[in-house]
Protein backbone atom coordinates (compact mmCIF):
# COMPACT_ATOMS: atom_id res chain seq x y z
CA UNK A 1 0.00 0.00 0.00
CA UNK A 2 1.30 3.43 -0.76
CA UNK A 3 1.63 6.25 1.88
CA UNK A 4 0.01 9.09 1.37
CA UNK A 5 -0.67 12.72 2.73
CA UNK A 6 -2.61 15.45 2.52
CA UNK A 7 -1.66 18.52 0.89
CA UNK A 8 -3.14 21.44 2.04
CA UNK A 9 -6.81 21.50 3.64
CA UNK A 10 -8.43 18.23 3.96
CA UNK A 11 -11.27 18.02 2.10
CA UNK A 12 -14.62 17.07 4.19
CA UNK A 13 -17.02 16.14 1.44
CA UNK A 14 -17.91 12.44 1.37
CA UNK A 15 -16.45 10.41 -1.66
CA UNK A 16 -16.30 7.22 -2.57
CA UNK A 17 -14.69 3.76 -4.67
CA UNK A 18 -16.17 0.46 -5.71
CA UNK A 19 -15.52 -1.59 -7.92
CA UNK A 20 -18.67 -2.42 -10.03
CA UNK A 21 -18.86 -6.25 -10.38
CA UNK A 22 -18.06 -7.08 -6.85
CA UNK A 23 -18.86 -4.40 -4.70
CA UNK A 24 -15.99 -3.86 -3.14
CA UNK A 25 -14.77 -0.97 -1.53
CA UNK A 26 -11.77 0.36 -2.40
CA UNK A 27 -11.90 4.14 -0.70
CA UNK A 28 -13.80 5.81 1.17
CA UNK A 29 -14.26 8.78 3.11
CA UNK A 30 -17.77 9.55 5.47
CA UNK A 31 -19.82 7.53 2.54
CA UNK A 32 -22.68 7.09 5.02
CA UNK A 33 -23.00 10.34 5.51
CA UNK A 34 -26.24 12.17 5.09
CA UNK A 35 -26.44 14.33 2.02
CA UNK A 36 -28.47 16.70 -0.44
CA UNK A 37 -28.36 14.72 -3.90
CA UNK A 38 -29.31 17.79 -5.99
CA UNK A 39 -30.11 16.47 -9.31
CA UNK A 40 -28.29 13.02 -9.21
CA UNK A 41 -32.26 12.22 -7.72
CA UNK A 42 -32.49 11.52 -11.60
CA UNK A 43 -30.42 8.31 -11.51
CA UNK A 44 -33.46 6.98 -9.40
CA UNK A 45 -36.09 8.60 -11.44
CA UNK A 46 -34.66 7.12 -14.76
CA UNK A 47 -33.78 3.98 -12.85
CA UNK A 48 -38.30 3.75 -12.11
CA UNK A 49 -39.16 4.21 -15.25
CA UNK A 50 -36.46 1.71 -16.93
CA UNK A 51 -38.22 -0.47 -14.51
CA UNK A 52 -41.47 0.34 -15.90
CA UNK A 53 -40.70 -0.57 -19.40
CA UNK A 54 -38.89 -3.71 -18.50
CA UNK A 55 -42.15 -4.23 -16.66
CA UNK A 56 -44.57 -3.57 -20.11
CA UNK A 57 -46.39 -0.12 -18.12
CA UNK A 58 -44.81 1.68 -20.98
CA UNK A 59 -42.47 1.47 -24.01
CA UNK A 60 -39.49 3.99 -25.26
CA UNK A 61 -41.76 5.59 -27.51
CA UNK A 62 -45.02 6.17 -25.01
CA UNK A 63 -45.50 9.65 -25.63
CA UNK A 64 -45.65 12.05 -22.54
CA UNK A 65 -47.62 15.59 -22.09
CA UNK A 66 -46.18 18.20 -20.30
CA UNK A 67 -47.94 19.72 -17.75
CA UNK A 68 -48.58 23.00 -16.07
CA UNK A 69 -46.79 21.63 -12.80
CA UNK A 70 -43.94 20.34 -15.73
CA UNK A 71 -43.84 23.58 -17.32
CA UNK A 72 -43.13 25.12 -13.50
CA UNK A 73 -40.68 23.86 -12.87
CA UNK A 74 -37.41 26.13 -12.05
CA UNK A 75 -34.13 25.66 -14.30
CA UNK A 76 -32.27 23.85 -15.53
CA UNK A 77 -34.58 23.06 -17.97
CA UNK A 78 -36.23 22.66 -21.42
CA UNK A 79 -39.07 25.18 -21.13
CA UNK A 80 -41.67 23.41 -23.53
CA UNK A 81 -44.91 25.04 -23.47
CA UNK A 82 -47.68 22.95 -21.30
CA UNK A 83 -49.67 20.08 -23.95
CA UNK A 84 -46.09 19.59 -25.87
CA UNK A 85 -45.72 15.37 -26.80
CA UNK A 86 -42.64 13.99 -26.17
CA UNK A 87 -41.39 10.34 -25.86
CA UNK A 88 -39.96 8.56 -22.83
CA UNK A 89 -36.77 7.74 -25.07
CA UNK A 90 -36.48 11.91 -25.61
CA UNK A 91 -37.52 12.74 -22.37
CA UNK A 92 -34.84 10.73 -20.32
CA UNK A 93 -31.81 11.64 -22.55
CA UNK A 94 -32.89 15.41 -21.45
CA UNK A 95 -33.00 14.56 -18.16
CA UNK A 96 -29.67 12.67 -17.99
CA UNK A 97 -27.55 14.92 -20.47
CA UNK A 98 -29.41 18.66 -20.33
CA UNK A 99 -30.39 17.70 -16.44
CA UNK A 100 -34.14 19.64 -17.29
CA UNK A 101 -35.63 19.23 -14.30
CA UNK A 102 -39.24 19.82 -16.12
CA UNK A 103 -38.26 16.63 -18.10
CA UNK A 104 -38.32 14.60 -15.02
CA UNK A 105 -41.43 16.03 -13.86
CA UNK A 106 -42.73 14.63 -17.14
CA UNK A 107 -41.35 11.25 -16.40
CA UNK A 108 -42.54 10.58 -13.06
CA UNK A 109 -46.10 11.32 -14.15
CA UNK A 110 -45.89 9.80 -17.39
CA UNK A 111 -44.51 6.64 -15.46
CA UNK A 112 -46.93 6.36 -12.11
CA UNK A 113 -49.45 9.08 -13.25
CA UNK A 114 -49.19 11.21 -10.93
CA UNK A 115 -46.48 12.88 -9.20
CA UNK A 116 -47.32 11.78 -5.08
CA UNK A 117 -47.53 8.47 -6.62
CA UNK A 118 -43.73 8.56 -8.44
CA UNK A 119 -42.34 9.75 -5.58
CA UNK A 120 -43.63 6.83 -3.55
CA UNK A 121 -42.38 4.48 -6.44
CA UNK A 122 -39.11 6.11 -5.97
CA UNK A 123 -38.48 5.59 -2.02
CA UNK A 124 -39.79 2.09 -2.25
CA UNK A 125 -37.50 0.96 -5.19
CA UNK A 126 -34.89 2.99 -2.72
CA UNK A 127 -35.82 0.65 -0.19
CA UNK A 128 -35.90 -2.23 -2.08
CA UNK A 129 -32.15 -2.00 -3.01
CA UNK A 130 -31.10 -1.66 0.33
CA UNK A 131 -30.79 2.39 -0.01
CA UNK A 132 -31.40 3.13 3.71
CA UNK A 133 -30.25 6.34 3.83
CA UNK A 134 -32.24 7.99 1.22
CA UNK A 135 -35.38 9.45 1.05
CA UNK A 136 -37.17 11.04 -1.92
CA UNK A 137 -39.75 14.07 -2.36
CA UNK A 138 -39.77 14.82 -5.87
CA UNK A 139 -37.57 13.56 -8.97
CA UNK A 140 -35.24 16.29 -9.97
CA UNK A 141 -33.46 17.09 -7.03
CA UNK A 142 -34.89 21.01 -6.62
CA UNK A 143 -33.79 21.89 -3.12
CA UNK A 144 -36.34 20.16 -0.75
CA UNK A 145 -34.52 19.58 3.42
CA UNK A 146 -36.36 15.98 3.50
CA UNK A 147 -34.30 14.77 0.34
CA UNK A 148 -31.41 13.19 0.97
CA UNK A 149 -29.19 9.90 0.77
CA UNK A 150 -26.02 8.66 0.92
CA UNK A 151 -22.38 8.09 -1.43
CA UNK A 152 -23.13 4.67 -0.18
CA UNK A 153 -26.42 4.69 -1.16
CA UNK A 154 -25.76 6.21 -4.19
CA UNK A 155 -23.46 3.50 -5.45
CA UNK A 156 -25.72 0.85 -5.26
CA UNK A 157 -28.29 2.61 -7.22
CA UNK A 158 -25.40 2.96 -9.89
CA UNK A 159 -24.67 -0.78 -9.47
CA UNK A 160 -28.22 -1.50 -9.82
CA UNK A 161 -28.94 0.48 -12.82
CA UNK A 162 -25.49 -1.56 -14.70
CA UNK A 163 -26.41 -4.58 -13.53
CA UNK A 164 -30.50 -4.47 -14.31
CA UNK A 165 -30.36 -2.50 -17.12
CA UNK A 166 -27.61 -3.47 -19.55
CA UNK A 167 -29.45 -2.70 -22.34
CA UNK A 168 -29.34 0.77 -21.52
CA UNK A 169 -25.93 1.96 -20.13
CA UNK A 170 -25.47 3.91 -23.15
CA UNK A 171 -28.21 6.58 -21.89
CA UNK A 172 -25.72 7.49 -19.40
CA UNK A 173 -22.77 8.02 -21.10
CA UNK A 174 -24.03 10.46 -24.16
CA UNK A 175 -21.72 13.33 -24.65
CA UNK A 176 -24.45 15.69 -25.48
CA UNK A 177 -27.79 15.64 -27.05
CA UNK A 178 -28.95 18.37 -30.33
CA UNK A 179 -32.31 20.07 -30.30
CA UNK A 180 -32.97 21.75 -33.25
CA UNK A 181 -29.50 23.59 -34.27
CA UNK A 182 -28.74 23.62 -30.43
CA UNK A 183 -26.03 21.24 -29.39
CA UNK A 184 -26.72 20.98 -25.34
CA UNK A 185 -23.23 19.35 -23.84
CA UNK A 186 -23.28 16.72 -20.98
CA UNK A 187 -22.47 18.45 -17.08
CA UNK A 188 -20.45 15.11 -16.48
CA UNK A 189 -17.31 16.57 -17.68
CA UNK A 190 -15.18 13.16 -17.48
CA UNK A 191 -17.19 12.09 -20.88
CA UNK A 192 -14.77 12.14 -23.57
CA UNK A 193 -11.95 13.75 -20.85
CA UNK A 194 -11.33 10.69 -18.73
CA UNK A 195 -10.37 7.58 -20.91
CA UNK A 196 -12.22 4.90 -19.84
CA UNK A 197 -15.47 7.07 -18.26
CA UNK A 198 -18.46 5.95 -18.94
CA UNK A 199 -21.67 7.98 -17.04
CA UNK A 200 -23.94 8.80 -14.95
CA UNK A 201 -24.73 11.99 -13.68
CA UNK A 202 -23.66 15.12 -12.12
CA UNK A 203 -25.83 17.53 -9.16
CA UNK A 204 -25.66 20.80 -7.93
CA UNK A 205 -27.78 22.71 -5.49
CA UNK A 206 -26.19 25.13 -3.12
CA UNK A 207 -27.16 23.23 -0.10
CA UNK A 208 -25.53 20.23 -1.44
CA UNK A 209 -22.40 21.60 -3.26
CA UNK A 210 -20.97 20.10 -6.44
CA UNK A 211 -22.30 16.04 -6.59
CA UNK A 212 -21.22 13.63 -8.79
CA UNK A 213 -22.08 9.67 -9.66
CA UNK A 214 -19.56 8.33 -12.45
CA UNK A 215 -18.03 5.43 -13.67
CA UNK A 216 -15.07 4.01 -15.99
CA UNK A 217 -13.75 1.12 -17.34
CA UNK A 218 -10.28 -0.14 -18.13
CA UNK A 219 -10.08 -3.89 -19.97
CA UNK A 220 -12.15 -6.37 -17.65
CA UNK A 221 -12.50 -3.67 -14.62
CA UNK A 222 -15.38 -1.05 -13.98
CA UNK A 223 -15.15 1.34 -11.15
CA UNK A 224 -17.84 3.12 -9.56
CA UNK A 225 -16.78 6.99 -8.15
CA UNK A 226 -19.23 9.08 -5.70
CA UNK A 227 -17.86 13.09 -5.12
CA UNK A 228 -20.67 14.69 -3.13
CA UNK A 229 -19.95 18.44 -1.82
CA UNK A 230 -16.87 19.61 -3.75
CA UNK A 231 -16.80 23.10 -3.85
CA UNK A 232 -16.95 23.25 -7.99
CA UNK A 233 -17.69 21.62 -10.77
CA UNK A 234 -14.05 20.97 -11.43
CA UNK A 235 -13.14 20.34 -8.06
CA UNK A 236 -15.86 16.97 -8.22
CA UNK A 237 -14.01 16.25 -12.12
CA UNK A 238 -10.26 16.09 -10.66
CA UNK A 239 -11.18 14.12 -7.49
CA UNK A 240 -13.38 11.46 -9.58
CA UNK A 241 -10.90 11.55 -12.38
CA UNK A 242 -7.85 10.89 -9.06
CA UNK A 243 -10.30 8.08 -7.62
CA UNK A 244 -10.72 6.18 -10.72
CA UNK A 245 -6.93 6.35 -11.40
CA UNK A 246 -6.24 5.17 -8.02
CA UNK A 247 -9.01 2.12 -8.71
CA UNK A 248 -7.35 1.19 -11.97
CA UNK A 249 -3.56 0.98 -9.75
CA UNK A 250 -3.60 -2.51 -9.19
CA UNK A 251 -0.73 -2.26 -6.20
CA UNK A 252 -2.91 0.60 -5.10
CA UNK A 253 -5.32 0.05 -2.02
CA UNK A 254 -6.59 1.92 1.24
CA UNK A 255 -7.62 -1.54 2.88
CA UNK A 256 -5.25 -3.57 1.55
CA UNK A 257 -6.68 -7.36 1.41
CA UNK A 258 -9.02 -6.40 4.10
CA UNK A 259 -11.41 -4.37 1.40
CA UNK A 260 -14.80 -3.97 2.93
CA UNK A 261 -18.07 -4.39 0.78
CA UNK A 262 -20.27 -1.69 0.23
CA UNK A 263 -23.07 -3.28 2.21
CA UNK A 264 -20.24 -3.14 4.99
CA UNK A 265 -20.72 0.56 5.61
CA UNK A 266 -23.56 1.75 8.01
CA UNK A 267 -25.19 5.13 7.14
CA UNK A 268 -25.00 7.50 9.98
CA UNK A 269 -28.20 9.22 10.23
CA UNK A 270 -29.11 12.84 11.00
CA UNK A 271 -29.64 16.08 9.63
CA UNK A 272 -27.54 16.49 5.76
CA UNK A 273 -25.27 18.94 5.99
CA UNK A 274 -25.78 22.39 4.18
CA UNK A 275 -23.28 23.78 1.55
CA UNK A 276 -25.24 27.07 0.85
CA UNK A 277 -22.55 29.18 2.81
CA UNK A 278 -19.47 27.53 1.01
CA UNK A 279 -20.41 26.92 -2.42
CA UNK A 280 -23.24 30.54 -2.95
CA UNK A 281 -21.55 32.32 0.10
CA UNK A 282 -21.48 36.32 -0.60
CA UNK A 283 -17.47 35.94 -0.93
CA UNK A 284 -17.13 34.20 -4.19
CA UNK A 285 -16.20 36.24 -7.54
CA UNK A 286 -19.07 34.66 -9.56
CA UNK A 287 -22.14 33.02 -8.84
CA UNK A 288 -22.25 28.89 -8.17
CA UNK A 289 -23.76 27.43 -11.50
CA UNK A 290 -23.55 23.67 -12.20
CA UNK A 291 -21.98 25.37 -15.05
CA UNK A 292 -18.80 26.10 -12.99
CA UNK A 293 -15.53 25.13 -14.48
CA UNK A 294 -13.47 27.34 -12.77
CA UNK A 295 -10.46 25.82 -10.72
CA UNK A 296 -9.55 25.95 -7.33
CA UNK A 297 -6.45 26.52 -5.82
CA UNK A 298 -7.29 23.35 -3.06
CA UNK A 299 -8.44 21.09 -5.59
CA UNK A 300 -5.45 19.16 -5.82
CA UNK A 301 -6.43 16.71 -3.38
CA UNK A 302 -3.83 14.42 -2.39
CA UNK A 303 0.11 13.77 -2.82
CA UNK A 304 1.26 10.84 -2.96
CA UNK A 305 4.58 9.79 -1.76
CA UNK A 306 5.32 7.10 -4.79
CA UNK A 307 5.67 8.82 -8.17
CA UNK A 308 3.28 6.60 -9.96
CA UNK A 309 -0.19 8.32 -9.27
CA UNK A 310 -0.20 12.54 -10.24
CA UNK A 311 -0.80 14.96 -6.99
CA UNK A 312 -3.58 16.58 -9.06
CA UNK A 313 -6.55 15.03 -11.17
CA UNK A 314 -6.43 17.72 -13.59
CA UNK A 315 -2.79 15.73 -14.90
CA UNK A 316 -5.49 12.79 -15.76
CA UNK A 317 -7.85 15.55 -17.92
CA UNK A 318 -7.64 15.14 -21.41
CA UNK A 319 -8.70 15.95 -24.74
CA UNK A 320 -10.17 12.31 -26.21
CA UNK A 321 -11.61 12.02 -29.96
CA UNK A 322 -15.22 11.70 -29.26
CA UNK A 323 -16.96 8.78 -27.98
CA UNK A 324 -20.50 9.26 -30.36
CA UNK A 325 -21.56 12.22 -32.29
CA UNK A 326 -24.68 14.91 -30.51
CA UNK A 327 -27.70 12.37 -30.05
CA UNK A 328 -30.44 14.17 -32.00
CA UNK A 329 -33.73 14.45 -29.60
CA UNK A 330 -36.99 16.11 -30.94
CA UNK A 331 -40.74 17.19 -29.17
CA UNK A 332 -43.53 14.85 -31.02
CA UNK A 333 -43.74 10.85 -30.98
CA UNK A 334 -41.38 8.78 -33.90
CA UNK A 335 -43.83 8.40 -36.73
CA UNK A 336 -44.54 12.83 -35.95
CA UNK A 337 -41.83 14.45 -34.95
CA UNK A 338 -43.58 18.31 -33.69
CA UNK A 339 -42.52 21.59 -34.97
CA UNK A 340 -39.76 22.82 -32.60
CA UNK A 341 -40.70 26.40 -32.74
CA UNK A 342 -44.62 25.46 -31.68
CA UNK A 343 -42.98 23.54 -28.62
CA UNK A 344 -41.90 26.98 -26.93
CA UNK A 345 -44.47 29.85 -25.31
CA UNK A 346 -45.50 32.88 -27.53
CA UNK A 347 -43.56 35.19 -25.70
CA UNK A 348 -40.29 33.49 -26.11
CA UNK A 349 -40.38 32.85 -30.17
CA UNK A 350 -37.75 35.30 -32.01
CA UNK A 351 -38.46 39.04 -32.30
CA UNK A 352 -37.84 41.12 -35.39
CA UNK A 353 -34.04 41.95 -35.48
CA UNK A 354 -33.80 45.96 -33.55
CA UNK A 355 -33.50 48.68 -35.98
CA UNK A 356 -29.90 50.14 -36.48
CA UNK A 357 -30.20 52.96 -33.78
CA UNK A 358 -31.39 50.80 -31.35
CA UNK A 359 -28.49 47.88 -31.70
CA UNK A 360 -26.48 49.14 -28.88
CA UNK A 361 -28.87 49.60 -26.41
CA UNK A 362 -29.85 46.29 -27.29
CA UNK A 363 -26.02 44.70 -27.01
CA UNK A 364 -26.09 46.65 -23.87
CA UNK A 365 -28.76 45.13 -22.52
CA UNK A 366 -27.75 41.50 -23.45
CA UNK A 367 -24.30 41.61 -21.86
CA UNK A 368 -26.05 42.30 -18.25
CA UNK A 369 -28.15 39.55 -19.06
CA UNK A 370 -25.18 37.11 -19.66
CA UNK A 371 -23.37 38.68 -17.00
CA UNK A 372 -26.23 37.51 -14.49
CA UNK A 373 -26.60 34.54 -12.43
CA UNK A 374 -27.11 30.96 -14.04
CA UNK A 375 -27.96 29.11 -11.21
CA UNK A 376 -27.71 28.36 -7.23
CA UNK A 377 -30.23 29.60 -4.31
CA UNK A 378 -28.45 32.92 -4.65
CA UNK A 379 -29.43 33.89 -7.91
CA UNK A 380 -31.08 37.19 -8.86
CA UNK A 381 -34.63 37.33 -10.19
CA UNK A 382 -35.41 37.23 -13.96
CA UNK A 383 -36.54 40.54 -15.42
CA UNK A 384 -40.88 40.01 -15.77
CA UNK A 385 -42.31 38.36 -18.99
CA UNK A 386 -44.01 40.20 -21.05
CA UNK A 387 -48.00 39.32 -20.91
CA UNK A 388 -48.95 35.92 -22.55
CA UNK A 389 -51.28 35.13 -24.36
CA UNK A 390 -53.88 32.33 -23.54
CA UNK A 391 -51.68 30.13 -25.41
CA UNK A 392 -48.97 30.58 -23.16
CA UNK A 393 -47.46 28.89 -20.46
CA UNK A 394 -48.27 29.85 -17.26
CA UNK A 395 -45.57 32.20 -15.07
CA UNK A 396 -42.97 30.00 -13.45
CA UNK A 397 -40.43 30.90 -10.70
CA UNK A 398 -37.72 33.12 -11.45
CA UNK A 399 -35.48 32.36 -8.92
CA UNK A 400 -33.18 29.99 -10.11
CA UNK A 401 -32.35 27.56 -7.25
CA UNK A 402 -32.16 24.09 -8.89
CA UNK A 403 -29.46 22.01 -10.41
CA UNK A 404 -27.88 22.90 -13.11
CA UNK A 405 -29.74 25.96 -13.33
CA UNK A 406 -29.74 28.54 -16.54
CA UNK A 407 -31.30 31.90 -16.62
CA UNK A 408 -32.97 31.16 -20.00
CA UNK A 409 -35.80 28.65 -21.00
CA UNK A 410 -34.66 27.65 -24.20
CA UNK A 411 -30.85 26.04 -25.67
CA UNK A 412 -28.46 27.98 -27.18
CA UNK A 413 -26.61 27.18 -30.48
CA UNK A 414 -23.50 25.69 -29.62
CA UNK A 415 -20.67 27.24 -31.50
CA UNK A 416 -18.53 24.06 -31.40
CA UNK A 417 -19.75 20.27 -31.61
CA UNK A 418 -21.68 18.24 -28.67
CA UNK A 419 -17.92 15.94 -28.44
CA UNK A 420 -16.20 19.43 -27.59
CA UNK A 421 -14.44 19.38 -24.32
CA UNK A 422 -14.21 23.23 -23.29
CA UNK A 423 -16.41 22.32 -20.63
CA UNK A 424 -18.78 25.27 -22.21
CA UNK A 425 -22.66 24.16 -22.50
CA UNK A 426 -24.89 26.25 -24.33
CA UNK A 427 -28.78 27.00 -23.49
CA UNK A 428 -30.77 29.60 -23.76
CA UNK A 429 -31.22 30.89 -27.74
CA UNK A 430 -34.55 30.97 -29.45
CA UNK A 431 -35.19 28.85 -33.14
CA UNK A 432 -33.98 30.20 -35.90
CA UNK A 433 -37.06 32.96 -37.75
CA UNK A 434 -38.63 32.28 -41.09
CA UNK A 435 -38.39 28.94 -42.73
CA UNK A 436 -35.73 27.32 -40.94
CA UNK A 437 -38.56 27.48 -37.47
CA UNK A 438 -40.73 25.59 -39.67
CA UNK A 439 -37.86 22.66 -40.74
CA UNK A 440 -39.16 19.53 -38.65
CA UNK A 441 -36.44 17.34 -36.68
CA UNK A 442 -36.15 14.24 -38.11
CA UNK A 443 -36.33 11.29 -35.17
CA UNK A 444 -33.44 8.82 -34.09
CA UNK A 445 -33.87 5.30 -32.58
CA UNK A 446 -32.99 4.87 -29.43
CA UNK A 447 -29.53 4.85 -28.16
CA UNK A 448 -28.53 1.16 -27.34
CA UNK A 449 -25.36 -0.07 -25.66
CA UNK A 450 -24.72 -2.00 -29.11
CA UNK A 451 -24.19 1.33 -31.20
CA UNK A 452 -21.80 2.44 -29.07
CA UNK A 453 -17.87 0.82 -30.05
CA UNK A 454 -16.33 0.84 -26.58
CA UNK A 455 -17.38 -2.48 -25.40
CA UNK A 456 -18.25 -3.12 -21.51
CA UNK A 457 -16.74 -6.11 -19.75
CA UNK A 458 -19.72 -8.45 -18.72
CA UNK A 459 -21.61 -8.61 -15.34
CA UNK A 460 -19.66 -10.76 -13.14
CA UNK A 461 -22.96 -11.03 -10.53
CA UNK A 462 -26.72 -11.63 -12.26
CA UNK A 463 -28.97 -9.94 -11.06
CA UNK A 464 -32.19 -11.41 -9.43
CA UNK A 465 -35.15 -11.78 -11.82
CA UNK A 466 -37.52 -8.93 -11.24
CA UNK A 467 -40.92 -9.69 -10.32
CA UNK A 468 -43.71 -8.27 -12.61
CA UNK A 469 -44.65 -4.46 -11.61
CA UNK A 470 -42.16 -4.45 -8.68
CA UNK A 471 -38.91 -2.73 -8.24
CA UNK A 472 -35.46 -4.71 -9.73
CA UNK A 473 -33.80 -6.42 -6.62
CA UNK A 474 -30.52 -5.07 -5.63
CA UNK A 475 -27.34 -6.53 -7.23
CA UNK A 476 -25.86 -9.05 -4.95
CA UNK A 477 -22.06 -8.32 -4.50
CA UNK A 478 -19.17 -11.21 -4.32
CA UNK A 479 -18.15 -12.65 -1.46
Amino acid sequence: MLGLTLAGPAQANPVLLVEADTGRVLDQKEAGRPWHPASVTKLMTVYVALNAVKNGRLTLDTPLTVSAAAASQQPSKMGFRPGTVVTLDNAMKMVLVKSANDMAWVVGEGVAGSMPAFVAEMNTTAAHLGMSGTHFENPNGLPDPDQITTARDLAILARAIIYHFPEHEALFRIPAIKIGKAVLRNYNRLIDRYPGADGMKTGFVCGSGYNLVATATRGNKRLIAVVLGARSGTARTEQAALLFEKGFQSSWGVFGAAQPLLSNISNTGGPAYDMKPEVCGGKRAVTASEADDEPESSSGGFAFAAPVLPKSGAELLQTLPPSMPPVVVYVGTRGAPQDLATAYPEDEKPKKKPAAKDTKQAKTSGGAESASAESGDSAKPAAKPKPKTAASKPATATASTGDEAKSAAKPKSASTSGASTSGTTTSGEKPASGTAQKKQVQPQAPVTAGSVPAPKPKPKPKPAETPTESAAPAPKPAT
